[in-house]
């Protein structure tokens, strides 16, 4: 049911299900132009969803040049600060993913990557037009639901949607495209926040016009198609069969696979996985190793993407020429998983998200210590690049190891647990700002990464080149 442990071949002289043949013709198509096509589509829709989590961040000195929200406070809970802030993003992140995950298993992929993003819309912009603190806060927490639930959905259409073989390429592609709104935001954060065109403070066109060019969404929807294995698993077969005819014949390969067997000739039954089987063997195992790694990895991730422009505040740049430096360092959020699309499928998972937490440290250990703006930015572009390897690594490794039928609301459980950490991230990012400063933040991030690396060093499964679920 899942690539890990479970065999996933056919017993000789029994007829596969629907599942099965549906999940080895999948399998077996080649990775062509219409395959990536799909996979850049998705990864649109996803660019907005890392719009508005790393707005969090560039905007922060906006907010608190308005009043609207400070720095640090002295409780460290303190509701009025920047680290509020983020704390009700990822909240709201914890929610989506939590309890929200089930959405995408039950109504299917595309639905609800559409309509996930549509809320977070309504959200944002109701949020741009806040003026007290309470107020943004509560509509940041309710955009924050619906980017949860969305990037768990496109997590789970892609990993239906492409080979094993290059799956790994596919995510490195995903999150390039998505990261492509990091400079993006970061640039409009540069340009805008110090200003206030038509008496309207910069961070608030920044929140607008992202909120309004993902509209998009409703364009991108139309040339998608439903997961055939989601809706093989929810008995819609002959639908799930029309569906990847055409995408077979969009590969090429139209009529060299298999016919298909009737329901007669399925006889071998279909098993089915709930949601209360995570919490058994095989499962289990893996929904505590995913659940320590999110918690560990949110602190590395954004701790410092988040920060990026405070950070550089700390040390003492200018609002102005911080979030000019932090537009430079975000060009290699786009970059960094194009280079590692280069090996993303040549090795393990778990070896280089590893690897990648052991960069974390070095760079951000330089960075606590260097004051040269030029070395910054340097470290700063390394520990981007070296957190969009991990980000690809993991998105896919999570989402390919449940079984189809539960596979959003799994990868939901276990992510949820890093949007549960980042949601006190930004308290304690805070507190050690104002308490150790830069260096006690990075020795924050420097021990969740090295929990990270002996975890997926000794716990970590194989999954290279394994088929998702067949039974």
């Amino acid at each position: 049911m899942s690539v890990v442990g479970i065999d996933t071949g056919f017993e000789l002289g029994t007829a596969p299900s629907v599942p099965d043949e549906i999940s080895r013709r999948l399998e077996a198509m080649p990775g062509t132009a219409h395959v990536w096509r799909l996979v850049i589509l998705l990864s649109l829709g996803g660019c907005f969803e890392i719009y508005d989590l790393f707005l969090t961040g560039y905007i922060a000195p906006g907010l608190s040049r308005s009043g609207l929200l400070s720095t640090t406070t002295t409780a460290f809970f303190g509701f009025s600060g920047i680290g509020a802030f983020v704390a009700a993003t990822f909240a709201g992140l914890f929610v989506g993913t939590f309890f929200l995950g089930f959405l995408a298993d039950r109504f299917g992929r595309r639905a609800i990557f559409t309509y996930a993003l549509l809320g977070y819309t309504a959200a944002s912009v109701i949020m741009a037009c806040q003026t007290s603190s309470e107020g943004l806060l509560f509509w940041r927490f309710l955009a924050g639901i619906g980017i949860g639930v969305e990037v768990i959905t496109i997590d789970a259409y892609i990993t239906e949607l492409v080979p094993s073989r290059m799956r790994g390429r596919a995510f490195a592609v995903n999150q390039s495209i998505m990261f492509v709104a990091v400079p993006v935001v970061a640039f409009l954060a540069w340009w805008l926040v110090p200003l206030s065109p038509y008496g309207v403070e910069g961070w608030r066109w920044v929140v607008l016009i992202g909120a309004a060019a993902s509209m998009i969404i409703w364009v991108l929807r139309l040339f998608l198609p439903e997961s055939p294995l989601w809706l093989a698993r929810h008995g819609r077969n002959e639908e799930a069969l029309r569906i990847l005819g055409t995408l077979e014949a969009a590969s090429g390969v139209a009529g060299s696979r298999p016919v298909i067997p009737s329901a007669q000739q399925a006889t071998r039954p279909v098993a089915r996985v709930s949601f209360a089987d995570l919490f058994r063997q095989p499962y289990l195992s893996l929904v505590v190793l995913f659940m320590v790694f999110n918690l560990c990895q949110a602190f590395g991730f954004y701790g410092f993407a988040n920060w990026v422009p405070t950070l550089l505040v700390e040390k003492g740049i200018t609002v102005t020429k911080s979030l000019q430096y932090s537009f430079i360092v975000a060009f290699a959020y786009p970059i960094a998983p194009l280079l590692a699309a280069s090996f993303a499928d040549r090795f393990e998972r778990r070896w280089i998200i590893a690897g990648a937490c052991v960069a974390i440290i070095v760079f951000g250990v330089a960075f606590a210590q260097l004051t040269e703006p030029a070395l910054l930015i340097v470290c700063g572009v390394l520990l981007t690049a070296c957190n969009t390897t991990m980000s690809y690594a993991y998105h896919a490794y999570q989402t390919e190891v449940f079984p189809t039928e539960i596979r959003a609301q799994a990868s939901g459980l276990v992510y949820s647990m890093s949007r549960l950490s980042a949601t006190f991230s930004g308290f304690i990012v805070a507190y050690m700002l104002k308490e150790a400063g830069v260096t006690g933040v990075f020795g924050l991030i420097t021990a969740a990464m090295l929990i990270v690396v002996i975890a997926m060093t000794l716990f970590g499964p194989n999954v290279r080149g394994k088929p998702l679920d067949a039974v």
